[in-house]
């Protein structure tokens, strides 16, 4: 069985598993600008845009490594609960990333695609965010997914309720009422920092996915961290529950 065989199979009933090969979907749960920042004596806000960055340098990256999906947990449901003026900072560095790097997605055949209720952010932010999915909504060389105002059990509330208007509430029926429905299923989640929990991501998706978590903080994270991730990845065998 190949790999894709292996993913295809996983829709209508597990398989019985081998070693996992190449990725096709990663998710990181990117974690520790503020440790980044204190640790150096600087502002949270240095932090998060050293993050912006790494952000950067780890999606070109993820291009070259061949990932068809790349979804990064930039802005969750629950971090409304921050500092006001931490928010406001965020919020100025999406508009920022946004602007900046909207071409160079364009031009490398980059399709930006976002989970999450992103239209409870502000207006001017969901234009930026609709206006960049129309511009690359036919790219098909990778996928760049990012959660913004995501919580994975709002998720999940959503697709069941939506597969339950339509009829029977199954395991496909959910899954493809969920955000992530068109892109591959998780191969591998990533999380820095040192911290070991989800955090209300994916947690629909992560059931069978493969974990690697590292103390690095996520602006030191580099392209050279998540090629060490995928090379580990590869060698692990995925049972899908069997033996």
């Amino acid at each position: 069985m190949t790999l894709r065989q292996a993913h295809d199979a996983r829709v209508d009933g597990l398989p019985g598993g081998g070693y996992a090969g190449p990725a096709r979907h990663v998710a990181i749960i990117m974690d520790g600008n503020g440790r980044w920042a204190k640790k150096r004596l600087l502002p949270r806000a240095v932090g998060h845009k050293r993050g912006v960055d790494a952000v950067r340098e780890v999606v070109r990256a993820a291009r070259h490594m061949g990932l068809e999906a790349l979804t990064l947990y930039a802005f969750s449901s629950e971090n409304w609960k921050r500092p006001e003026d931490e928010i406001s900072d965020l919020m100025g560095l999406l508009r920022a990333f946004i602007r900046s790097d909207i071409d160079e997605f364009a031009a490398n055949d980059v399709r930006l695609k976002v989970i999450g209720d992103y239209k409870g952010l502000p207006a001017d932010i969901v234009t930026l965010i609709e206006d960049a999915l129309a511009r690359t909504a036919h790219n098909t060389r990778t996928t760049l997914a990012i959660a913004l105002n995501y919580g994975s059990q709002q998720e999940i509330a959503r697709a069941a309720a939506a597969a339950a208007a339509k009829g029977d509430v199954t395991v496909a029926a959910i899954e493809a009422e969920l955000d992530t429905a068109d892109l591959p299923p998780l191969d591998l989640l990533i999380r820095t920092s040192g911290e070991v929990r989800l955090s209300n991501f994916l947690l629909w998706q992560a059931a069978y996915a493969e974990m690697w978590f590292t103390d690095v903080l996520w602006p030191d994270f580099t392209p050279g961290h998540l090629r060490e991730a995928l090379e580990h990845y590869a060698t692990r065998e995925r049972r899908y529950g069997g033996r």
